[in-house]
C-alpha cells in the first residue's frame, strides 16, 4: 500500500487548501498522488431511482460508474469504513495517499493549527508536523501554512522516497507488516515465477490475488 498521511485540524482550519497546495507541490517533483476525505455526516452518491441506485438496491455489493472522463466506485458498508480500508480501493499506483481527516486512524499525521481556532487536537497520535499561524509549545515540528515546500520535502523524504519500491500483503483484507526479510523472500519468489512465463514481458508492477473458499 502507498504510504498515508492524514492532514487533520478543527473545523475550518484550513486542511482542504494545505492539501491542495501539497498536491500541487509533490506532482510538480513527478509524484502520483491519490486523496481521501472523510465526511463524518454521511454522504449520498446514488439517487434513488437512477441506475445505480437499482443496482445497490437490487443486492448489488459494488457498483462502477465508468464514463468518458472519470469513474466513480460506490460501495455500502455497514460501519464507518477504516482509512485503510478505503486506501485499499484506490490501488497500489500512487506515491503517496493524503487523507483529509481520521484523526483517531493510525496514520500518521500532519495538523492544521489556527490561532483564532482555540487549542490544538487532543489525543491526536502520530503527529508529524503542525502546520500553524502562531509559535507554539510542542514537539512537534511546526510550519507556516506558506512553507508547502518544506512540508512536502518532510512528506518525500520521510515517506515516498523510503517506499518508492514497495510490496504489499493484505489477508483477508487486513494490510500485513513485513520485516525486510519476509519482503525479500516473497519479492524474489514472485519475480522469479512470473518472469518465466510467457507474455510477462519487464515486470514493473505485480498483482497477485488468491481467494480460498
Amino acid at each position: 500500500m502507498p504510504p498515508i498521511v492524514s492532514v487533520v485540524g478543527k473545523s475550518k482550519s484550513g486542511k482542504t487548501t494545505i492539501i491542495e497546495k501539497l498536491i500541487q507541490e509533490l506532482k510538480s517533483r513527478g509524484y502520483r498522488v491519490a486523496t481521501i476525505k472523510h465526511v463524518p455526516q454521511g454522504v449520498n452518491f446514488d439517487e434513488a431511482g437512477k441506475d445505480s441506485w437499482r443496482h445497490i438496491q437490487a443486492g448489488s455489493e459494488a457498483i462502477a460508474i465508468g464514463s468518458p472522463d472519470k469513474i466513480v466506485m460506490i460501495k455500502p458498508v455497514a460501519q464507518d469504513a477504516t482509512l485503510d480500508e478505503v486506501a485499499c480501493l484506490l490501488g497500489e499506483d500512487y506515491d503517496i495517499v493524503l487523507a483529509e481527516g481520521f484523526k483517531q486512524g493510525n496514520a500518521p499525521k500532519i495538523e492544521v493549527h489556527r490561532k483564532d481556532a482555540g487549542s490544538l487536537l487532543r489525543d491526536i497520535k502520530k503527529l508529524i508536523g503542525i502546520v500553524t499561524d502562531e509559535p507554539l509549545e510542542t514537539k512537534a515540528r511546526q510550519f507556516s501554512s506558506d512553507d508547502v515546500k518544506a512540508i512536502a520535502n518532510l512528506l518525500e523524504k520521510g515517506f515516498i522516497k523510503p517506499q518508492k519500491e514497495r510490496i504489499s500483503l493484505h489477508v483477508n483484507h487486513i494490510p500485513i507488516t513485513l520485516t525486510t526479510f519476509p519482503k525479500q523472500i516473497i519479492s524474489n519468489v514472485l519475480l522469479a515465477m512470473v518472469s518465466c512465463l510467457k507474455g510477462a514481458g519487464e515486470i514493473k508492477s505485480l498483482q497477485v490475488f488468491l481467494k480460498r473458499e
